[in-house]
């Protein structure tokens, strides 16, 4: 951002902070809300909307008619008045019409990720709050465009990262604030999870994932666009999961920043013999796709106060699910995989202990309060959490909890990361999308009991 740039969004944050804490309209009706994507996601973000009392969803949007179709019956079984649907015509911005209906107090875009940035764009621009899926944008330009939009017009935007709502997260968190790891100094965690099935199928809707090796045009929900990003980057493409909650015990952005990075890619072998193993040989085309995105990438970042943080991506290869966490302090430390904790002075020597008697201890009030409502959730009740928090910020007008310098400074590893490694696994300086304001701003996330 150009210096005038900078003292524009600067004057916008200080006009935002002297709104008043409550709008006219929140305590008197419930908030107008909109869905760009009707998609799996979206249709798993649409049902914690509907389960509530103070959101309307009046706006649909899809270009998908089956996938809108699906979204307008889980309203109508739901109870709710019919929303008002856009797309079935093809449209690919079909969306900007959305934006303009009358009364829209937020939206949340659940679309493929190229589309994330256009569209928060246009619905900040709209004076719609956003709350947007993970991946801000693709190219690094995307985010600074991004911020600055935000930064100017002063409109909301909440990256939807659930996993820093997963209980045993938030019980880490809460146990870091308690210092009982003491001084921090290592972290990890990642997106390891076979995907292999997600990113082919059969094309055909009615058939289940992994039914086929189709992929693209010829392919059905996430197989027709995600797929793709495996043929043509090669990167960190989904760090919001592991870097969000090391984000958060790590303060940065706010008393703390990432300062460096640097990715390599191993060999790309698994997808390919994935479609090979599944289509009995090698004869049909996607086997002769040449696949860009190393099988495992690992990133390295460090940080301001002197902590290094390692991020996996991992989503073509035969594995279970983890992400992988690791929280490493001078007084011990907790990791995931094993669901394990040793901490020094409390713990046995040299023996690791069970998590959930810590997890017991450590429980985080929302997941203390709200863990009933949260139980038919997805994900493990990480979805109620995320909705939650966007729309109570959204009705209190209060900052995100995840805001714009969170969305942008995680979204932005993928284009490092893809930088990194095309220029030979080079280290990177890491912009500071705060521009200074990291040393100042203080942690929110996660201390009001309510949201």
């Amino acid at each position: 951002m150009k210096r005038r740039d900078f003292i524009l969004a600067g004057a916008a944050l200080v006009a935002a902070s002297l709104l008043p804490s409550t709008p006219a309209w929140a305590a008197g009706r419930r908030i107008r809300l909109g869905l760009i994507g009707t998609g799996m996601r979206g249709q798993v973000l649409l049902t914690e909307l509907l389960r509530r009392d103070d959101v309307e969803v009046v706006a649909l949007c899809d270009i998908e008619p089956i996938m809108l179709g699906k979204a307008m019956e889980m309203a109508a079984k739901a109870g709710k008045t019919a929303p008002k649907t856009y797309g079935q015509d093809g449209d690919a911005h079909a969306y900007r019409r959305l934006l303009q209906q009358r009364g829209l107090d937020a939206v949340i875009i659940a679309t493929p990720w190229e589309w994330h940035a256009p569209m928060a764009i246009d619905a900040m621009e709209a004076k719609v709050a956003v709350g947007c899926e993970v991946v801000a944008g693709i190219s690094l330009q995307d985010h600074w465009d991004v911020l600055s939009t935000q930064l100017r017009t002063g409109t909301p935007y909440m990256l939807l990262e659930n996993v820093c709502y997963r209980r045993d997260v938030m019980a880490a968190l809460q146990m870091v604030r308690a210092g009982l790891f003491g001084e921090l100094v290592h972290l990890q965690g990642g997106y390891q999870h076979d995907l292999r099935a997600v990113k082919f199928n059969s094309g055909d809707p009615s058939q289940p994932y992994g039914s086929g090796v189709e992929f693209g045009p010829k392919g059905w929900s996430e197989a027709r666009w995600r797929t793709e990003h495996s043929v043509q980057r090669n990167g960190e493409l989904y760090p919001s999961h592991g870097i969000g909650p090391c984000a958060m015990y790590t303060g940065i952005n706010r008393g703390n920043r990432f300062t460096h990075i640097n990715s390599f890619a191993s060999k790309a072998r698994g997808l390919h013999d994935y479609t090979v193993a599944r289509s009995g040989g090698n004869t049909h085309p996607s086997t002769k796709v040449k696949f860009k995105l190393g099988d495992v990438v690992t990133t390295t970042l460090a940080c301001e106060n002197g902590e290094t943080i390692i991020l996996q991506h991992d989503t073509s290869l035969p594995r279970p699910y983890s992400l992988g966490f690791r929280v490493q302090g001078t007084h011990g430390l907790w990791m995931d995989l094993n669901q394990s904790i040793h901490i020094e002075g409390r713990s046995p020597a040299h023996k690791w202990e069970p998590f959930q008697a810590y997890q017991d201890e450590f429980d985080h009030p929302l997941w203390r309060k709200y863990a009933d409502d949260a139980a038919s959730a997805g994900h493990g009740g990480m979805d109620y959490f995320v909705i939650h928090a966007f729309v109570e910020a959204v009705k209190a007008r209060a900052p995100m909890p995840i805001d714009i310098f969170d969305a942008v400074t995680w979204s932005a590893i993928t284009p490092l990361s893809e930088q990194s490694i095309a220029e030979g696994f080079k280290t990177l300086d890491f912009p500071d999308f705060t521009k200074g304001l990291w040393a100042s701003r203080k942690p929110i996330f996660a201390f009001d009991a309510n949201y």
